[in-house]
């Protein structure tokens, strides 16, 4: 499903849409869930709307979804999204966040950034982080669809940005099901939702090298419970074993 033509695009464009990964009953399903997570959160005292990040309450924030329910789990370690990071980032990475986005009819942009450079320093000269975006519905430049600067993930410094950069964005543009995988050095912002009566929701799985301190605590978010259902390599992806940043010795050392 991954294949050289979406290797080439990554490369060459800094980003790359693989469609169809999951099948319309499952994307239905996975948005289903991912309204009832929302409430949840509510009810857990961590709000959907965060002053400061987004212009209005219609940007509809999702955190923290790997203890909101086990379909989340399910989609961070999906096959195509673990390629994915393996071909950006090599074996060496590590996962930073799960958060979720629901663009509501009324939603604006957020400040123009890269995910890179939110938790890095510059120069950025190397992909050392990605975002495989689920699609789970249709996206368009009308309701909602990041938009992005094409080959920006080749900037290395703030200094070398365009000054015309919010005007010469474009929208990701995708059907329900599919992934966007995006390079974590590509400038973007989230679009507005012009649409009357559209919602726009997207699933935002962050992946870094191991040596980038991740975004989201997952020794302090997940319960105990659903870090006792975790899977021995999902806990060093997650930074819950004793050197979640570091590679095996044999791999530092060489092997004896």
């Amino acid at each position: 499903m991954f294949t050289e033509a979406h290797k080439a695009s990554l490369q060459e464009s800094g980003y790359c849409l693989i469609e169809d990964v999951l099948q319309p009953v499952e994307t239905a399903d996975v948005r289903r869930r991912l309204v009832e997570a929302a409430a949840e959160s509510e009810r857990r005292g961590i709000p959907t709307f965060i002053e400061g990040l987004d212009p209005n309450p219609c940007n509809v924030r999702i955190f923290n979804l790997l203890d909101l329910d086990p379909i989340f789990i399910e989609l961070i370690t999906h096959p195509v999204a673990l390629e994915l990071a393996r071909h950006l980032l090599t074996d060496d990475f590590i996962i930073s966040n799960f958060t979720a986005n629901i663009a509501m009819p009324g939603s604006a942009s957020m400040v123009t950034h890269s995910d890179l450079a939110a938790v890095l320093p510059e120069p950025w000269h190397s992909p050392w982080s990605l975002n495989v975006i689920w699609c789970l519905d249709d996206v368009t430049g009308e309701n909602g669809g990041t938009l992005f600067l094409p080959g920006s993930h080749q900037v290395e410094r703030f200094q070398d940005l365009p000054p015309d950069m919010a005007e010469r964005m474009v929208p990701f543009e995708a059907r329900a099901g599919s992934i966007v995988a995006m390079d974590g050095r590509l400038w973007h912002t989230s679009g507005a939702n012009r649409t009357q009566d559209q919602e726009r929701a997207l699933l935002f799985g962050y992946y870094s090298r191991s040596f980038i301190r991740p975004q989201w605590n997952f020794n302090v978010g997940l319960s105990e419970e659903t870090k006792a259902g975790l899977s021995p390599q999902l806990r060093q992806w997650l930074g819950l074993g004793l050197t979640s940043n570091m590679s095996p010795l044999d791999d530092l050392m060489g092997s004896s």
